[in-house]
């Protein structure tokens, strides 16, 4: 997904975003806790927003978050983010610098997040 990801900032003029562990972490918390807790939003159940979860993951300067559920394949989730305004200006924001991803796999999924800084 990150590779896919660099792929189309690339195609925009945007440099390529580096993995951040951090960032990968508090992604693959979220997908997960999308999963286990049966919802699909930004903001947990209890109310942590993503920049709540990037911070607590040691991340201070947290940038942006996607969010897909359902698709098979990164390629599929980038392709449809690709055609969502949100999510595309979010993936071709050429401040951000950083990302971690996550997926999480199960009966209704898999959930997708993709969490964004800006160092």
């Amino acid at each position: 997904m990150v590779r896919l990801t660099n792929e189309q900032r690339a195609a925009h003029g945007c440099t390529a975003l580096r993995v951040d562990t951090r960032l990968r972490t508090a992604a693959r918390a979220h997908s997960a806790d999308m999963r286990d807790r049966n919802y699909f939003d930004h903001n947990s159940p209890d109310g942590r927003t993503p920049w709540d979860r990037i911070k607590a993951a040691g991340y201070a300067d947290p940038g942006a978050e996607n969010i897909a559920k359902g698709y098979a394949t990164p390629e599929a989730v980038v392709q449809g983010w690709m055609n969502s305004p949100g999510h595309r200006a979010n993936i071709l924001n050429c401040s951000l610098k950083a990302i971690g991803v996550g997926v999480a796999y199960g009966s209704g999924g898999p959930w997708w997040t993709q969490d964004f800084g800006f160092k």
